[in-house]
C-alpha cells in the first residue's frame, strides 16, 4: 500500500533528521540513558536545526507551517533509531498549541522567539498528586493580588515531563472554586517563569521507560505570577485543556505505531543475524508467521495513524476519533512490541538492545493523555452508549 500522507518537503525532512540522529544523538545515547536525562545543551541544537520553530509564524521566528507531518515524520525517525529527544517533545506537542492559541500578541513577542531557538524550554503542568486524570479535582490556587499587578499562585504538581530543564512552565490552577453545577468552572492558565521565588522541582523521576527526558514534581510557594502572563481569559482554562487533547491523542496514536514499525524492524535484523541450531533464527516457521502477523498490524496501524494526521491537519480530528485512534495505535503497539521482544530471546530483556528500550518507553503510551480505558468511554458516548 502506497502512502499519501507526505511530500517531498517531508522526505527531505527525513533525510535531514535521519542524519541528525546519526551524528547527534546516537553515539552518545547511551550516556544520556544513564544520566536519565538529555543535557540541556542539546535543545539548542534542535533549536539550530529548526525543529521548535516548523509550527511559530514566521514574524515570531518560525517556519510559519500548520501542520503536524513534519511532526509525524519525527516521531517514525526516532523510533526508526530507537532513541528520544528528551523531554522536548513536550515543548512542541504541548505547549505551543497553547501559545499559538491563547498568547497576546505581546506575550508572543515575548515567547516565541526564545521559543523557536531552544533559549527558553517550556512544559506544562496540569497532573497533581492525588488527582491524575480528574482535572477538575486539581487543588492548585492562584489569587488576584489586592492590586491587581499579579496572581499568587500556590500548589504541587507531579509526572511533569520536561520539568526539570524547564524554563517556562504552563501552570493550571484555580482562580475560582467551582460550581454546583460544573466543578471545571474556575481553573486558569499561567505562563510560569521557573526562575521565580518560590518556585521549586523536586524529584526527578526515576521511571520505567522515557529515562531520557526528565520528569519532576513541581512546588509552588506563594509565587507571583504577574497578570500579563495569564494565557486566554481567566476561569476558561478546562475548556482551552479540552480544545487541544486531539493534537495530544493524535501525537501518542503515531508516536505509538511508529514504536510498532520500528520494533517489527529491529526483530527483521535480529533475526537474520542470530543463529541457533546452526540456522537463522529467521529460517524458522514460527518466526516467519509471527513477524508477518506483526506486520499487518503495523499495516493497519500505519493507515490509522495517517487518517487521524490528515484530518488533524484539517481541522476536522474528532475527540472521538483522536481516542479511537490512540485506543488503537497504542494497543497494536503493545502486542506487537512484545511478541518482537520475544523473538528476541534472552537478549531482548538486555537494555543495550533497542527493542528492551522501546518495550519499557511504549507502556505508558496506554495511559498518559488518557487512559485505554478512558478513551473507551469517550469512544462509547460518540456511540451513544
Amino acid at each position: 500500500m502506497r502512502r499519501t500522507v507526505f511530500n517531498e518537503d517531508h522526505e527531505a525532512f527525513r533525510e535531514t533528521i535521519r542524519a541528525f540522529i546519526e551524528a547527534e544523538v546516537v553515539p552518545v545515547y547511551d550516556e544520556w540513558f544513564a544520566a536519565g536525562q538529555a543535557p540541556r545543551e542539546f535543545y539548542h541544537k534542535l533549536g539550530e536545526l529548526g525543529i521548535f520553530g516548523i509550527n511559530v509564524p514566521e514574524e515570531f521566528g518560525g517556519a510559519g507551517m500548520d501542520s503536524h507531518k513534519f511532526e509525524a515524520v519525527l516521531y517514525e525517525e526516532t523510533a526508526r533509531a530507537g532513541v528520544q529527544f528528551g523531554g522536548s517533545g513536550v515543548h512542541v506537542l504541548l505547549a505551543l498549541p497553547y501559545i499559538n492559541m491563547l498568547a497576546t500578541d505581546e506575550q508572543k513577542k515575548r515567547f516565541l522567539p526564545k521559543f523557536v531557538t531552544g533559549e527558553e524550554m517550556w512544559a506544562i503542568a496540569m497532573t497533581e498528586p492525588g488527582t491524575g486524570s480528574d482535572l477538575a479535582g486539581m487543588k492548585s490556587t492562584a489569587k488576584l493580588s489586592e492590586d491587581g499587578t499579579h496572581y499568587v499562585l500556590n500548589g504541587a504538581k507531579t509526572f511533569i515531563t520536561g520539568g526539570v530543564h524547564a524554563d517556562k512552565v504552563i501552570v493550571c490552577a484555580r482562580t475560582a472554586a467551582p460550581t454546583a453545577e460544573d466543578r471545571r468552572h474556575g481553573i486558569s492558565l499561567f505562563a510560569v517563569d521557573t526562575k521565580s521565588e518560590g518556585y521549586s522541582v523536586g524529584r526527578k523521576l526515576d521511571k520505567l521507560g522515557l529515562r531520557t527526558s526528565d520528569t519532576a514534581e513541581l512546588a509552588f510557594v506563594d509565587v507571583k505570577v504577574p497578570v500579563e502572563d495569564l494565557l486566554g481569559e481567566e476561569n476558561k482554562g478546562f475548556h482551552y485543556l479540552g480544545h487541544n487533547l486531539a493534537s495530544e491523542r493524535w501525537g501518542i496514536a503515531f508516536g505509538a505505531y511508529a514504536q510498532a514499525k520500528a520494533a517489527v524492524r529491529f526483530a527483521k535484523q535480529y533475526v537474520q543475524d542470530r543463529t541457533v541450531f546452526g540456522k537463522p533464527v529467521a529460517h524458522f516457521q514460527n518466526t516467519k508467521f509471527e513477524l508477518a502477523a506483526c506486520q499487518a498490524e503495523v499495516d493497519a496501524a500505519e493507515a490509522v495513524a495517517d487518517r487521524a494526521t490528515e484530518a488533524l491537519d484539517a481541522g476536522e480530528l474528532t475527540p472521538a476519533e483522536a481516542a479511537s485512534a490512540k485506543l488503537f495505535c497504542t494497543e497494536v503497539a503493545h502486542r506487537v512490541i512484545d511478541r518482537c521482544l520475544q523473538l528476541h530471546g534472552g537478549y531482548g530483556y538486555m537494555n543495550e538492545y533497542p527493542i528492551a528500550r522501546l518495550y519499557a518507553d511504549n507502556r505508558v503510551n496506554r495511559i498518559y493523555g488518557g487512559t485505554s480505558e478512558v478513551m473507551k468511554m469517550i469512544i462509547a458516548k460518540n456511540m451513544g452508549l
